[in-house]
């Protein structure tokens, strides 16, 4: 049964007609707004990919992925989780060259998502992803890429309150960078979760790197997959959420796996039977061009910019009985 949380007076800034037409100027917004930010390209993606390939997301290790079968190809498809090493894959089929990247809409079905007000099984996100140099591969590089897109997203919704003027949506431009050590040093007694409200409270934008890896507790920030994102150059960007009075994650990113990375996190998360899939040997023979990437959900730079209270009024999904009625009462309209 789904998690539903109802803010006290809540009344939505735009009609129902407002809404879907923000909605699609959002996305068309903000999709020019990041190619532009950072120099990539639209691309077309697949909804499903080839098991064996080892190109989908596990996430966390534990979601379980949508399979079906294909008869007439006498085989079996997974729904993606995310498109985070199909990306990687993608910049080299199609000769991508450095300082250049990709942009793409991506939707998947996370069957096992805990449902609230934050969370549905139908996932919309711009996946993107950009050649980089060895250089590049350093926080500094992370924090300038991160800055664009804290941009980029501010930039939107000056555009999208000039279109609608009764929307009173803030966001800070300025983002308090901050380990998953560090925040775990400065609120020693709680929850991961709830250090990111408490920090995110006060400092509005925050970006958490270095998720991944155990913390001096033996507790993880939050999981990652060892073979995309560097445990050591990732993180999580979060703006504060007026309507739900919490940290509104936006996008998960970062420099992507060296060999050498990819080596160490495969043998530290157990997985070492991965080596052997096509992506994972072409990564660790140094085939695939070094990257940064990272997915922005388009339900939650809607649900952030539109002061929504639930990701339904922004997207159609499936919701349990109890979340439907509660909406209903509460005047949240579920699309």
């Amino acid at each position: 049964m789904g998690k539903v949380n109802i803010p006290e007076n809540y009344q939505s800034c735009l009609s129902s007609y407002e809404t879907q037409e923000a909605i699609g100027f959002i996305k068309n917004l903000m999709q020019k707004k990041l190619c532009m930010a950072l120099k990539l390209k639209r691309v077309t993606a697949p909804l499903f990919v080839d098991p064996l390939s080892g190109l989908n997301d596990d996430l966390n290790g534990v979601e379980r992925p949508v399979t079906f079968d294909i008869p007439d190809a006498d085989t079996s498809a997974q729904v993606v989780h995310s498109l985070a090493k199909w990306k990687r894959m993608a910049l080299y089929r199609y000769d991508f060259r450095v300082g250049k990247g990709l942009l793409t809409d991506m939707n998947a079905i996370r069957r096992d998502e805990e449902l609230d007000n934050l969370h549905s099984v139908y996932v919309d996100q711009w996946d993107w992803e950009k050649i980089i140099t060895e250089e590049d591969r350093n926080l500094e590089y992370l924090k300038s890429t991160v800055n664009r897109i804290v941009s980029a997203i501010c930039n939107a919704l000056d555009e999208v309150k000039y279109q609608y003027e009764h929307l009173d949506t803030e966001l800070c431009r300025e983002v308090s960078f901050i380990t998953s050590q560090e925040l775990e040093d400065l609120y020693p007694g709680m929850t991961p979760k709830e250090r990111e409200n408490a920090y995110t409270k006060e400092h509005k934008t925050v970006f958490i790197m270095q998720i991944g890896d155990l913390l001096k507790s033996g507790e993880k920030h939050d999981g990652r997959a060892p073979d995309y994102d560097d445990w050591k150059l990732n993180g999580d960007l979060l703006f504060w959420h007026e309507p739900l009075q919490c940290a509104l994650e936006i996008s998960s990113m970062g420099i992507r796996v060296s060999p050498q990375s990819l080596d160490e996190q495969l043998t530290k998360a157990g997985c070492d039977d991965r080596r052997e899939l096509m992506f994972h040997k072409m990564l660790l023979e140094n085939q695939l061009p070094l990257t940064i990437g990272g997915g922005i959900g388009q339900s939650r730079i809607c649900m952030l910019l539109l002061k929504k209270a639930h990701i339904g009024e922004v997207q159609a999904s499936i919701w349990d009985e109890e979340t439907i009625k509660a909406c209903e009462k509460a005047g949240i309209e579920l699309l």
